[in-house]
């Protein structure tokens, strides 16, 4: 298909025409664009069928095949559902709520047992938490 990259204008003998849109992002430098596709639906004098991606009015590779970012030239791009770089801009855009900080967290004060015993106050740390995930030495 790269030999007919570039051309302009509509082709004529297409029996089909179906556009597809599609978003992009670029793993590599976080580029993300979206691109609307006419993909046209065409079948050779051997009876053959093929498609033609147009996107801006010139027949371009097929999006699916080996996408391209146009930020840093890598190939290693996700293809998405249409409108995700939008929505993904617009949440950037948007004031963010985030909720003020909390403040320390703290056990409750030592209380008196059923038995008048005062229980002591006890001060969580990470690894207490993780204490029952942890392995038994064999």
């Amino acid at each position: 298909m790269s030999e007919i990259a570039g051309q302009t204008g509509l082709r004529a003998g297409a029996t089909a025409v179906v556009n597809e849109s599609y978003s992009f992002a670029c793993m590599r430098c976080g580029h993300g664009w979206e691109q609307s596709y006419e993909i046209e639906h065409h079948t050779d004098a051997a009876g053959h069928e093929f498609v033609l991606y147009v996107a801006d009015g010139k027949v371009v590779p097929s999006p699916l095949s080996k996408p391209e970012c146009h930020h840093c030239d890598s190939h290693v791009v996700r293809i998405m559902r249409p409108g995700r770089v939008a929505s993904a801009r617009d949440a950037a855009h948007r004031p963010s709520r985030v909720p003020p900080p909390a403040g320390p967290v703290e056990a409750p004060a030592a209380q008196a047992g059923a038995d008048g015993e005062e229980r002591e106050h006890h001060h969580w740390h990470l690894s207490d938490l993780l204490h029952p995930f942890q392995r038994k030495a064999s």
